[in-house]
């Protein structure tokens, strides 16, 4: 009896795995299936948690996601879904980061939504494109992508505005240039991990048309 009843149960339980990890999936890309409460996000990120030594986020990322340290990603206007991923990311191997690693592992579930939820909703403050000799290039490659190395034009995921994609593709319009050259090269480099679709593209890119890219999308707006 035993034996008979073995694989019923296995089938069981199997078939609550798929579905739970599938209900996980579905609330990691929409977050708003779950109770957020950007007010809360909106403290935390201005002023920290002193009792956890958690500092406030805006000391690195800027006033309302403005960051204006080029190295540090500007986060207003990023979908919400895609930053909650991104915070959960940092907690896995899968997006290693000396800083952000740590305070993420900080904080709960709830206020990774939140955080989320209330950068989502602020106003990005626009970038500029810095060079002029290699602008062009760097619109025809996020336009059409390259057609010689398979590389698929930016838009076709980030949009033609660079706004992204709620949950999947984030909002690289207006980003600092040294951040977006920095994502480029650590996918190609395979120290970020956290997205197949990136890895394999940034593969195909020189530094130079990383460059470019980067330099026409922060002035996207």
């Amino acid at each position: 009896m035993n034996r008979a009843f073995t694989p019923v149960v296995h089938s069981i339980f199997t078939a609550l795995m798929i579905f739970s990890g599938t209900a996980f999936a579905a609330d990691a890309a929409h977050p708003a299936a779950v109770k957020v409460d950007p007010a809360k996000g909106s403290s935390l990120y201005a002023d920290g948690d002193t009792a956890r030594g958690l500092p406030a986020c805006v000391s690195c990322h800027g006033a309302a996601g403005n960051s204006t340290i080029a190295a540090n990603p500007k986060l207003a206007g990023q979908p919400e879904g895609y930053l909650y991923k991104q915070l959960v990311d940092f907690t896995t191997p899968e997006r290693q980061n000396p800083v952000m690693t740590m305070y993420s592992k900080m904080l709960t579930d709830a206020e990774k939504r939140n955080i989320a939820a209330y950068l989502s909703t602020q106003g990005q403050k626009p970038g500029a494109a810095k060079n002029k000799d290699t602008v062009e290039w760097g619109k025809k490659i996020y336009r059409g992508g390259i057609a010689e190395k398979n590389v698929p034009a930016c838009a076709s995921c980030h949009g033609p505005a660079g706004a992204g994609n709620p949950a999947r593709y984030p909002r690289i319009g207006g980003q600092h240039q040294d951040y977006t050259i920095a994502q480029l090269e650590g996918f190609k480099a395979k120290g970020r991990k956290n997205s197949a679709e990136m890895t394999t593209i940034a593969e195909r890119m020189s530094s130079d048309e990383m460059k470019a890219v980067a330099d026409y999308v922060a002035g996207l707006k």
